[in-house]
């Protein structure tokens, strides 16, 4: 949509102070910029309008002391934000733009991406933490690639298991599952994590998609929908295209091949959909389970790893590491396997 709409920016006139009432009223600029404000700020602020080119009132664009945005509640969804970040970067003279978004704000992450931005880390600030996003003179006008995309409608179903990303409505699912005894002593660290860590899991999923730094997935039971298990893809290797993938189940689902056929979806999607071309996994030495898992879904053993993870009570486990290229999957896929 952002390609086919045009806007200009101009300074802000008094008889926008109805529109920018309407707009900072808004929950959703009080949700994600209303409570970064301070108090006495506004008269410091360099604000510029969002304007059609038919004069209508499409937002607000902060340029200091704080780069943000806002769109109008009857202007959203039609790619507005991103061409006037386009815009104010086309014409922005002071070398850098920045923007700080929050953790539950991935529509921002979306118009950073679309307008060229580039995710440089993480800005710790008290009481909070905001993914910085940049943009400098001379950068592509392009939109910034995504390493993971979004899944094809959504989701990943070969009819009996279903993916779909892991959500903040998973918290009850995710503390279920991250509290059992196995689960946890192959966690790194081997310890339950605590209702703030699982919040911040689910909550933050979105927001680690986008950056392209691992895709956590829910699997359903597609007969009856219910979250049976996790799989998630970790690409903390982008120059070298290696992943790794890890998974748990709850306990009544188990040596049903629900976890092979999830791990089979998520290596087709990441090697249709991505750079990757090779993926690894971890199992510890007497987890015969999770090793046939891995070898079903067409992974071959590569390497026996020893004291590589932390275990519980200050012990360490070995790792029995698996493989699987994009080439071994096509295969296996050609042959009916």
């Amino acid at each position: 949509m952002d390609q086919k709409i045009r806007v200009l920016l101009r300074e802000l006139r008094p008889d926008d102070a109805p529109a920018v009432t309407e707009g900072e009223t808004d929950p959703a600029f009080q949700r994600f910029l209303g409570t970064n404000r301070v108090a006495g700020e506004a008269e410091e602020q360099e604000k510029l309008v969002i304007e059609g080119l038919n004069g209508e009132f499409l937002g607000v664009i902060t340029v200091t002391p704080e780069l943000t945005f806002w769109v109008a509640p009857g202007a959203r969804r039609r790619g507005v934000a991103t061409a006037a970040l386009r815009v104010l970067g086309e014409h922005h003279t002071g070398g850098r733009l920045e923007l700080l978004i929050g953790w539950d704000n991935p529509v921002a992450q979306r118009v950073a991406m679309a307008a060229g931005y580039t995710r440089e880390g993480v800005r710790r600030e008290p009481g909070s933490e905001r993914q910085v996003w940049s943009r400098l003179a001379g950068d592509p006008a392009e939109p910034t690639p995504r390493l993971l995309p979004d899944l094809p409608g959504g989701e990943l179903s070969d009819g009996v298991v279903k993916l779909r990303p892991l959500g903040v409505q998973d918290v009850a699912f995710y503390t279920e599952l991250h509290n059992l005894p196995e689960v946890v002593n192959t966690s790194v660290p081997p310890v339950p994590p605590t209702p703030a860590e699982v919040l911040r899991r689910c909550s933050r999923s979105d927001a680690q998609w986008l950056s392209g730094t691992r895709a956590d997935l829910v699997i359903l039971d597609e007969a009856t929908g219910a979250p049976v298990g996790e799989i998630d893809l970790y690409y903390q290797e982008p120059p070298t295209q290696q992943a790794m993938i890890g998974y748990s189940m709850l306990p009544g689902y188990r040596g049903r091949g629900l976890t092979t056929r999830a791990a089979k979806l998520v290596a087709l999607w990441a090697f249709a959909e991505t750079d990757i071309v090779r993926l690894i996994a971890g199992a510890a030495p007497d987890n015969t389970g999770s090793q046939r898992v891995l070898e079903k879904a067409g992974f071959r053993r590569e390497a026996y790893l020893k004291s590589r993870l932390p275990g519980p009570d200050g012990t360490r486990i070995d790792d029995v590491q698996y493989v699987l290229l994009a080439g071994d999957l096509l295969a296996q896929a050609s042959s009916g396997d």
